[in-house]
C-alpha cells in the first residue's frame, strides 16, 4: 500500500466525532483503531463492529466524547457484498483455511446446470433464520475464544442463534477451478442482514444445503445502517496522516433518531441531569436532543412528555447529564 505524505493530525472537536474507514484486506479492526489514534492525536477511539483481516469496506470509529454513540450504531443492519464458492468447504468457512471437503465434479456441474434450486436454497437463508457461528469466530467458550480452541485443534460446535437476512440477492453462478483443478461454483451476492449475522456461515449453510459444501472467497461491508462505504476515508489517506472529515455527534444522530430541539435553558438543565417536560407528543424511546447551535446534548428516553437521560454528552461548562 503506497503511503499519502503526512499531515498534521486532524482535530478532533470538544465532542468527538464518528470517522468512517474504507478497510483494505490484510488489516484487522484494532490495526486501524490504533493507527486512527495517532491519525487523530487521540487515545480514546473505539469501533462499532469490527470485521475480518480478509474483508474490506466500513468500519465505523468513534473518537473521544463521540464514542458514547457507539453503543447505538453496534446494532444495526449491515450490508455486504461478497463472493460464496460452492463445491468446497474449509475449516474456517472462507479461503484462508484449510479444505476439508470436495463435491464431485458431476455434482458441482449439474448444480451450476440447476440454477432454480441454487436460488431456492437462497430463499431458504432468508428472512428469520437460525444460524450457528462459524468455529472460528470471536465467542467465548468457557472463557475462550472459539477460533483460539480451533487452532488448538479442539472440535467446536457453536449454538444456534437468531438473526435476520433482510434481503440476499445473488448473481449468475459461474464455473470455475480450484487450484488443483477442483470444480466449483462462484456466486456474486449482497446481503443486507441483522447485526450478529456470519456471511462466512451463510455461504457454509447455503453449500450443506446444496449438498456440496460451500465458503467464502470475497467480503466487502459496504453499509452500516444508514451510513455507506463511498462516504468513508481511504486507508492511504489515514496512513498517511492526511486530513480526514469527522462526522459530529448531531450529524450522527439526527441520522438514526428523531431530533428533540432545546432552548438554551432546557441544554442546561438536562446538562445538569433534570428531567424537563416536552410534552407527550415527543414520546419516543429515544431522541437526539440538541440545543441551540447544533450541539447534541444526549440521547433521551421521552415518556409521557417527561425526558430521561439514557446517553449523555459533555456540555461547554464540562458538566454532563447523569
Amino acid at each position: 500500500m503506497t503511503k499519502a505524505p503526512k499531515n498534521a493530525p486532524t482535530t478532533v472537536p470538544p465532542q468527538g466525532g464518528i470517522l468512517l474507514i474504507d478497510k483494505e484486506e490484510g488489516w484487522t479492526s484494532h490495526d486501524v483503531v490504533a493507527r486512527s489514534r495517532r491519525a487523530l492525536g487521540i487515545r480514546k477511539v473505539g469501533h462499532a463492529g469490527t470485521l475480518d483481516p480478509m474483508a474490506t469496506g466500513l468500519l465505523v470509529l468513534g473518537a473521544g466524547p463521540a464514542t458514547r454513540l457507539l453503543t447505538h450504531l453496534v446494532g444495526l443492519d449491515k450490508t455486504y457484498t461478497t463472493t460464496i464458492r460452492l463445491g468446497t468447504a474449509t475449516v474456517t468457512d472462507d479461503r484462508e483455511g484449510d479444505r476439508i471437503s470436495a463435491a464431485e465434479h458431476s455434482a458441482v456441474e449439474a448444480l451450476a446446470a440447476d440454477p432454480a434450486r441454487i436460488s431456492a436454497a437462497v430463499a431458504e437463508l432468508t428472512g428469520p433464520i437460525e444460524q450457528a457461528p462459524s468455529a472460528v469466530s470471536a465467542i467465548k467458550v468457557d472463557g475462550k475464544r472459539a477460533y483460539d480452541r480451533v487452532r488448538a485443534g479442539e472440535a467446536v460446535e457453536l449454538k444456534k442463534r437468531p438473526v435476520t437476512i433482510h434481503s440476499f440477492e445473488i448473481g449468475e453462478p459461474r464455473l470455475a477451478e480450484e487450484d488443483d483443478g477442483t470444480r466449483v461454483i462462484d456466486i456474486e451476492a449482497t446481503v443486507r442482514c441483522s447485526t450478529g449475522t456470519y456471511i462466512r456461515a451463510l455461504a457454509r449453510d447455503l453449500g450443506e444445503k446444496l449438498g456440496v459444501g460451500g465458503h467464502l472467497v470475497a467480503l466487502r461491508r459496504s453499509a452500516v445502517g444508514p451510513f455507506d462505504v463511498a462516504d468513508a476515508a481511504s486507508m492511504e489517506a489515514l496512513v498517511g496522516e492526511s486530513a480526514l472529515t469527522l462526522l459530529s455527534p448531531t450529524a450522527v444522530a439526527e441520522r438514526l433518531f428523531p431530533l428533540l430541539p432545546l432552548t438554551e435553558q432546557q441544554a442546561v438543565d438536562i446538562g445538569h441531569g433534570k428531567r424537563i417536560e416536552v410534552g407527550s407528543a415527543n414520546d419516543a424511546a429515544l431522541v437526539a436532543a440538541v440545543a441551540p447551535g447544533d450541539r447534541l446534548i444526549g440521547l433521551l428516553e421521552v415518556k409521557n412528555g417527561r425526558t430521561r437521560v439514557v446517553t449523555n454528552f459533555p456540555t461547554p461548562d464540562g458538566q454532563a447529564a447523569a
